[in-house]
């Protein structure tokens, strides 16, 4: 059964990009456990307000764990200690009565801070710009079933197509790489029909983008997936690498 707790945070508040940051700790009393982690952050907020203080600036959007806006690093994991969910989906009853949590925006290069929480992300974004559509006729939309794909490659490309960009898999990973996010892009089209034209060109014109913005190369590691909240696998880091091997021998993929 839940109850209400009595928590201590520390969070990271800093001023804008060139600004020097430093955490600073709040406590908060008689906290739901059934409320989420950001329902936690209103709290505080509404707190901080009171009090005359400026609130703590953070990324959110649609609450539902869908949109991937929501991006806190909460005690060293991103999105929290629970696994398969993201930081609106987080509750308070993972935290122990009179539990210390700390909260950290994402870090990487290519993710500047934008204020205390709140982090840049269009870099992820102009990476999907380079290469993330297909080409298609203008007119009413074709019948889902008027181009066959096989079962094994469709399920594949909807298990990719899951992601939404939150950018954990960089937040985790030690190079700071965003491997795992262009590669769930790439293998999200390369399985279905409506893909292959740009295949080859996609992948290199994405991957090229994806270094052009400051993302670290992948190394293996592993830390991307293990933290991803959609459950992409490792295994679209090599379709990606396959595609592009073969993009080499296959000039501009026309």
């Amino acid at each position: 059964m839940d109850h209400n707790i009595n928590i201590t945070v520390r969070v990271w508040r800093q001023k804008g990009p060139r600004e020097k940051g430093h955490f600073e700790t709040y406590s908060l009393k008689e906290v739901s456990q059934s409320a989420s982690f950001l329902e936690m952050l209103d709290l505080l907020n509404e707190q901080l307000v009171a009090e005359g203080k400026e609130p703590v600036v953070y990324d959110h959007d649609c609450r539902e764990g869908i949109c991937g806006m929501c991006s806190l690093y909460i005690n060293g994991h991103p999105h929290g200690p629970d696994d398969s969910i993201t930081t609106c989906q987080l509750h308070m009853r993972s935290f122990a009565d009179g539990a210390t949590i700390e909260i950290e925006p994402w870090r990487a290069g290519a993710f500047p801070i934008i204020k205390d929480l709140a982090v840049d992300r269009t870099a992820l974004d102009r990476i999907v710009q380079s290469g993330g559509y297909i080409s298609s006729n203008t007119g009413s939309a074709p019948d889902a079933h008027a181009t066959p794909a096989p079962k094994r490659e469709s399920d594949k490309a909807f298990d990719n197509a899951t992601c939404i960009g939150c950018g954990a898999c960089v937040a985790a990973c030690p190079n700071s790489s965003a491997m795992l996010f262009t590669s769930a892009k790439i293998t999200h089209l390369a399985m279905l029909p409506q893909g292959q034209p740009e295949r080859y060109r996609r992948v290199k014109s994405m991957v090229a983008q994806h270094d052009e913005e400051g993302f670290g190369n992948c190394t293996n590691i592993g830390e991307c997936a293990a933290v991803c909240p959609k459950g992409i696998p490792l295994e679209s880091i090599s379709q990606l690498n396959r595609d592009l091997i073969k993009s080499l021998f296959k000039g501009d993929g026309k």
